[in-house]
């Protein structure tokens, strides 16, 4: 039977978004600290201006990722228009696929004892193994990218999939989420 009630935006294909828009507000909040100074692995990272700057925008970009990956699943996020939505959701999935997957290979590689100093040691044997918090570190930043995108892709799978022109669906169907 075909009814024009609409769908919630919540149930269990939402989960996605929430746990994305999540990962994204504990980026930023790690990355907040780090713009002011605060670097609890005291590496020898971007000092500066640059650093300052690459921060930020990190920063900014998750901030309005979190907004943007709610608004797919929020009423509230009917408003804008689904290309406004979908463009930075695709950019932010293609970033976190190509950080997170190989990141997560080199910590593969590494707790397997494969390539003890990641892929760089694959290619250049001068490389030494991290130890200690240094390895950690790597460990648990390499396994948060990888989340990211396990959580993203998803949740950007489902905004995409949903079928805006289509403002009359079947009760149950994904296609009555977003109208127009």
């Amino acid at each position: 039977m075909i009814t024009t009630t609409r769908q919630p935006l919540t149930g269990p294909r939402t989960w996605p978004a929430y746990a994305a828009a999540a990962w994204l507000v504990a980026f930023v909040g790690w990355h907040v600290p780090l713009s002011l100074g605060w670097n609890p692995l005291d590496g020898d990272g971007m000092t500066g201006a640059a650093f300052h700057t690459y921060n930020l925008t990190l920063i900014c970009m998750a901030g309005i990722g979190a907004v943007v990956v709610l608004a797919t699943v929020r009423p509230w996020g009917r408003r804008f228009p689904r290309w406004l939505l979908l463009t930075p959701l695709v950019v932010g999935s293609v970033l976190l696929v190509l950080r997170g997957v190989p990141g997560f290979v080199e910590f593969v590689l590494q707790v397997t004892g494969v390539a003890p100093a990641g892929l760089v040691g694959l290619l250049d044997p001068d490389v030494a193994a991290p130890t200690g918090r240094e390895l950690w570190a790597g460990y648990a930043i390499n396994v948060y990218f990888f989340l990211g995108a396990v959580l993203l892709v998803p949740a950007t799978y489902r905004f995409w999939r949903l079928d805006r022109g289509n403002a009359v669906a079947a009760t149950g169907s994904d296609r009555s989420l977003w109208e127009s």
